[in-house]
């Protein structure tokens, strides 16, 4: 059984705040356009393709250590 804070468990928190980082800079995003700073939300959208390109990257290697880890 994984402890609580084993390697994967941490890690799976550190995502999960990311997304809910994702969601907050999405906001503000939108915020921020609405307000005409179209550039400034054009750079802040670049981040957020950034973090969503590697989502599927971060899930694919906690699932690899949830493996590891139940062994």
């Amino acid at each position: 059984m994984a402890s609580e804070y084993s390697l994967p468990i941490v890690l799976e928190k550190i995502y999960e705040n990311q997304l809910a980082l994702e969601a907050a800079l999405m906001e503000l995003v939108l915020l921020t356009e609405q307000q005409g700073h179209e550039a400034i939300g054009e750079n802040a959208r670049v981040a957020l393709e950034r973090i969503g390109e590697n989502a599927g990257f971060i899930r694919q290697g906690l699932a690899q250590l949830r493996a590891i880890d139940q062994e």
